[in-house]
């Protein structure tokens, strides 16, 4: 005679309760805005100017990162602090 196998979580009638809160719990996702190209350029009338500064080791076409108290380069990792 073969054992009985035990019940399953998903079987007993008290898990289905808790499952639907957990999906509930969840939180939707932000999906931000990605950034293109156009972010990096300011355009006043008939001049382009950049909105960010160049890196000064990579040169002109890497852009910096704006962080709170810092500009950074992804490309070579310098950093600029921002004066206060």
């Amino acid at each position: 005679m073969a054992p009985k196998p035990a019940p399953k979580k998903e079987d007993s009638p008290e898990a289905a309760p808790a499952a639907k809160a957990k999906q509930e719990k969840k939180r939707e996702k932000k999906h931000r805005e990605e950034k293109g190209v156009h972010a990096l350029y300011k355009v006043e009338g008939t001049k382009v100017s950049r909105a960010r500064p160049t890196c000064e080791r990579c040169g002109p076409g890497y852009f910096m990162a704006d962080h709170h108290e810092r500009y950074t380069c992804g490309h070579c990792g310098f950093t600029r602090y921002k004066q206060k």
